[in-house]
């Protein structure tokens, strides 16, 4: 599937009035669209006003149904690092170089962040993206402060590192390059095969063991994929760039997630077991979350796509959150409460230990050192 180039809307973050002017165009009701997750546009949580479309009978709403183009807007942003103390979190501190995500994973949990500002979680969230052209340039900056501790930096935290985007921008690739060079730890997790462009940088931070890479297979099933995570490499794609990350000696592990109930819930064996023959090194899983709009976008796509089982569905994640469809409690985010989460985690680890997906290590955190500055740039003698 081609993707569109991204288009230059403007500079500097978008004003939430601007923002919301570009979501508000977005129809309520949008519908199944070719190659786009979201079949619903909602406006943003924040908005005084909401609109809906309607048909004047000049096919203004059918010409609204054709599929929109990423458009990406550049973000001047003061820092790039972002810090949290969450104890659901493997890590401390995360890059995300992008806001939105063209994959358009119908069940992101990030969707919600967009209304932050002034989009919608739906459509928008998949098409209206921002970037942060300066990311490589902050890094080395915080980096060089007296004040830094190094741990390691996790990337794809919020949205894909990988994502389609990225082919152009080439913002990912630039902040490895600075990971490279003073030597620092990094996580990286995506769904994109498209990491591979960054294989020499990648196995240049393995050899000092200073990366981990974890790739997201969320079904083997490739009609699902196809529905449920449009944009995104497909399933034999991301296995086919599992192995080649383990052939270029990289530590590379496979992440089950989410894990949906009654949609996909029963894969997760093949998963790992696919993973293992691929060469992965270790695996983890998470139960899907439905956080503020995520949860209606997620049972209307379900009603659009696969009627006869979405009240089922439904019922078995209320069934696995308490009797809503999402809890944030701490420690039960990513795995859920009773008897059929239980089973899913005594599944994960037992087919885990089975498989020896155990292999994964601590990332050196001591390699750690400011190179020389580049020197600065000689006026032309005349």
């Amino acid at each position: 599937m081609s993707n569109p180039s991204p288009i230059r809307i403007g500079s500097g973050q978008p004003t939430r009035a601007a923002a919301r002017t570009l979501s508000d165009e977005s129809s309520t009701l949008a519908g199944i669209r070719h190659g786009r997750g979201a079949t619903l546009s909602p406006p943003d949580r924040f908005a005084r006003h909401h609109s809906s479309p309607v048909d004047d009978g000049w096919g203004s709403v059918a010409a609204d149904d054709a599929a929109p183009r990423t458009e990406l807007t550049f973000e001047q942003a003061r820092t790039i690092i972002t810090r949290n103390d969450s104890p659901d979190l493997g890590f401390d501190r995360s890059i995300n170089a992008y806001r939105g995500c063209e994959h358009g994973c119908i069940y992101c949990f990030a969707r919600p962040t967009h209304a932050w500002i002034g989009l919608s979680p739906g459509l928008d969230f998949e098409t209206r993206l921002t970037c942060k052209p300066d990311a490589a340039r902050l890094l080395e900056r915080e980096l060089r402060h007296h004040a830094y501790r190094v741990r390691p930096i996790a990337l794809g935290t919020n949205t894909d590192p990988y994502q389609p985007v990225e082919r152009q921008m080439g913002l990912t690739r630039a902040i490895l390059e600075v990971l490279d060079r003073f030597s620092h730890p990094v996580t990286v997790v995506t769904k994109s095969a498209g990491i591979l462009r960054d294989l020499d940088l990648l196995a240049s931070l393995a050899t000092r063991n200073l990366v981990h890479v974890s790739l997201s297979v969320t079904t083997l099933d490739t009609e699902l994929a196809r529905r449920m995570e449009p944009r995104a490499s497909t399933p034999a794609r991301r296995l086919d760039a599992l192995s080649a990350l383990a052939a270029a000696g990289i530590p590379a592990g496979v992440l089950a997630a989410p894990m949906i109930p009654a949609l996909n819930d029963h894969e997760l064996e093949a998963i790992l077991g696919a993973a293992a023959r691929a060469g992965a090194c270790d695996a983890g899983y998470a139960l899907l979350r439905l956080p503020l709009e995520v949860a209606p976008l997620f049972a209307d796509w379900l009603a659009q796509h696969y009627p006869d089982r979405a009240h089922h569905v439904l019922h078995r994640i209320r069934a696995m959150r308490g009797g809503r469809l999402n809890d944030s409690t701490f420690g039960q985010r990513g795995r859920g409460q009773g008897a059929h989460a239980d089973l899913l985690a005594q599944r994960f680890a037992r087919a885990r230990r089975a498989l020896g997906l155990t292999r994964g290590r601590p990332l050196d955190c001591t390699r750690f050192a400011s190179p020389p500055p580049p020197p600065e740039p000689q006026l032309s003698l005349f």
